[in-house]
């Protein structure tokens, strides 16, 4: 579909309002049960830096912020890490609920099961064949290998909640 029949969806806006020129989509949260397994996997597995920690130990949650970026990008003062952290695209935010670690029983919803609702996120890789290589060797949960269906250009993977991953490369395979 072109960007002028994309223009021309029904409740589409051709011309965003130049009030939002600034606006930039800064982060999704996921709620996780287990902050070591999901650390671990955002970061070692996919490769996310972690950017920022909070703590409210009256609310009994932390909040972890992470990014697709080198370590050396991340200012290291405070306040204009916190600054930068806001103003870039492409944020995870994690949040740990303390104790659910504990609970054997305990589980989030991952949206894909019934009632349907949140889908997946997704990472893009410069080769998406080396990476799924690289996450069979890690052990990592495959929820839709390269090989599987009809879409052969793309890969699932689940995170520890079983939260999906989507994982792309921009060109072509």
């Amino acid at each position: 579909m072109s960007l002028q029949e994309l223009d021309n969806l029904p409740g589409v806006t051709a011309q965003p309002d130049s009030a939002t020129a600034k606006f930039v989509f800064n982060h999704t949260m996921l709620r996780v049960k287990n902050i070591e397994k999901s650390l671990d996997f955002y970061t070692r597995v996919l490769g996310f830096s972690l950017v920022e920690k909070r703590d409210f130990p009256d609310a009994q949650f932390s909040l972890y912020f992470l990014a697709l970026v080198q370590r050396n990008e991340i200012p290291s003062d405070d306040a204009k890490r916190n600054e930068w952290m806001k103003s870039i695209p492409g944020i995870l935010e994690l949040t740990h609920n303390h104790g659910t670690e504990n609970d054997a029983d305990f589980a989030y919803h991952n949206g894909n099961g019934e009632p349907r609702g949140f889908g997946h996120i997704c990472v893009s890789v410069p080769d998406i064949v080396a990476a799924c290589a690289r996450f069979e060797a890690l052990g990592v949960d495959f929820q839709k290998r390269l090989s599987d269906g009809r879409m052969k250009s793309l890969a699932f993977i689940k995170d520890p909640d079983e939260y999906w991953v989507e994982i792309i490369q921009p060109t072509p395979l």
